[in-house]
């Protein structure tokens, strides 16, 4: 065979047909070597060390393809630095997801990386139906043996096999098919706005047949998790969808989707303040982890949302009040400073559109006094802002946790870092409580599905009210969020914040803020400062409102 020809049907029904990786006179049916022309005889020879050469590269992926391709499993997972998964991996493939036949393509290595695509006919009940997909697969060298070995990740089967425990499956779906719409009724669909692909599987998991709808037959990935929604990848036919009215906003939608694609790793949420509706999600990398609804981060100082209310709930401090923002403070031992190690002075508004640390950790000392500082402000979170209750979206959630702290923990906590956890869903919904003056629980389907009942929390005072529009306002218009929110209509507010991560080199950018009836809230990992790189996501979206 020469390279850029096609081999012979090797299994019966599948091929290997060589492109970028070239074969040579290698024949498919003559054993496997993983380019290691030593495999089989005795040798004395010390294991090869150092990175893997191009000819080994070319040589294991074209191996480890035809055996895949041959239906030799056994074979395949022997050319991979884990064959004891490997193997029954590519065993259970072909059965599993009903593969009649198939074309493995290699393209040309990158290095030690070799795309391929997949041509592949599913049938199923005598429904048969194309199906392509293109992966990739990485040769390293083996630890013990020295020899090339295909790194081995479920991934490299199909590249939405992303655990051990998921399969491919083709069969009668298990769930009832949906339609989900938008706000208007229109359709949403995954390949619109890739961000939704997954909550789309999960209201169809939660929801399919309570809104009419009927199976049909599919292939999928089997999350193997109660927790994990499967997901759908071919429809052989369509079952009947239910129609499933979700409180997306198409237009808010598209702008997320464009502003988190900006950055590798970002998430962003959008919430109408006046009732709770989720008007817009979107993550970078688009369908895979939902960190909007599902991220635990610290904050950083968007908590000083709620620390600010804490304040002024304690009487330790009005807006207008005079504060000290001196560049550093001491709290139990432990020395906290402002960013560049800025000092200030001037009222809490002042302290709060400057995001100063010092001014959110002195004032409260009195509280220590009293014995409450440890649980102040994760009762006015619970209490005034709904974080800490148990929240029914309609679909899969982490709610925000402010847990109980102690000694320096404690202070770190009023400026969003120690142990408390948020992702944009929370965030956005403490811009959409300070805007409105009351929590009003996210959601995105209506609480006749499944039965839910929504949390409940306090009002703001008055007072408190007006004091957190009044400082978000001040920082939106000459503060640290002005640059971000200059295109932003009034009356809007915002609030920065970045968080520092152990073992991140740059800080995690954290920006909340709302326009009118729309509040978002946007991370941007290892995006340093909020109005930097999550600001621009969160006015993105607020100008789409």
């Amino acid at each position: 065979m020469r390279s850029g020809t096609k081999t012979a049907i090797v299994g019966g029904v599948f091929l290997v047909v060589a492109s970028g990786v070239g074969y040579g006179g290698y024949n498919l049916w003559n054993g496997v070597t993983g380019g290691d022309t030593t495999v089989g005889t005795k040798t004395d020879a010390a294991p090869k060390t150092g990175p893997v050469t191009g000819d080994e590269v070319q040589a294991t992926a074209k191996d480890f393809l035809a055996a895949w391709a041959a239906g030799e499993p056994e074979k395949a997972g022997q050319l991979t630095n884990d064959p004891v998964t490997a193997g029954p991996a590519v065993a259970a493939y072909r059965d599993g997801a009903s593969i009649s036949k198939a074309e493995i393509t290699p393209g040309t290595p990158a290095g030690a990386t070799v795309p391929f695509t997949v041509k592949a006919t599913i049938t199923y009940e005598g429904v048969s139906k194309p199906w392509s997909y293109a992966s990739e697969l990485t040769v390293v060298r083996g630890q013990t043996t020295g020899r090339p070995l295909v790194k081995w990740a479920p991934s490299v089967l199909h590249p939405k096999l992303l655990t051990a425990d998921a399969t491919l499956r083709t069969g009668v779906a298990k769930t009832a098919s949906v339609k989900a719409v938008d706000r208007n009724g229109d359709e949403l669909t995954a390949e619109k706005y890739p961000s939704l692909g997954p909550i789309i599987d999960d209201l169809r998991k939660r929801y399919g047949s309570e809104v009419g709808g009927e199976t049909g037959i599919e292939t999928w990935i089997d999350s193997g998790s109660a927790s994990v929604p499967d997901s759908t990848l071919l429809v052989l036919s369509k079952g009947k969808p239910g129609t499933l009215k979700t409180t997306i906003d198409p237009k808010v939608q598209a702008a997320a989707e464009k502003a988190v694609k900006a950055y590798g790793k970002a998430a962003v949420t959008a919430i109408e303040p006046s009732t709770g509706a989720i008007r817009a999600v979107a993550n970078s990398p688009a369908g895979g982890f939902n960190t909007a609804f599902l991220g635990k981060q610290a904050p950083g100082s968007t908590m000083k949302i709620v620390t600010a209310a804490m304040i002024m709930q304690q009487g330790l401090a009005k807006p207008g009040s005079p504060v000290q923002c001196p560049a550093t403070v001491v709290w139990k031992g432990r020395t906290f400073e402002n960013l560049k190690g800025f000092s200030s002075t001037g009222d809490l508004t002042n302290a709060f559109l400057l995001s100063c640390n010092t001014t959110f950790i002195k004032p409260v000392k009195p509280l220590d006094d009293k014995g409450i500082a440890d649980t102040a402000l994760g009762d006015t979170a619970r209490r005034s802002f709904g974080i800490g209750l148990n929240w029914q979206v309609g679909v899969e959630t982490v709610d925000g946790s402010v847990p109980e702290s102690e000694g320096p923990e404690t202070a770190a906590s009023y400026i969003g870092q120690g142990r408390i956890t948020m992702n944009p869903l929370n965030v956005a919904s403490l811009s959409a409580t300070a805007k409105d003056g009351r929590f009003r629980q996210p959601y995105l389907v209506s609480a006749e599905l499944g039965d839910r009942e929504f949390a409940k929390a306090e009002p703001l005072s008055p007072e408190v009210h007006s004091g957190l529009r009044r400082m978000m306002n001040a920082a939106a218009t000459r503060g640290t969020a002005k640059d971000a929110m200059a295109g932003v209509s009034s009356p809007k507010g915002a609030k920065t914040g970045s968080a520092e991560v152990d073992g991140q080199a740059t800080s995690n950018s954290w920006f909340t803020g709302y326009s009118g009836d729309l509040a978002a809230a946007a991370v941007v990992e290892s995006g340093g400062h909020g109005g930097d790189a999550a600001g621009p996501v969160v006015a993105e979206v607020l100008r789409a409102g």
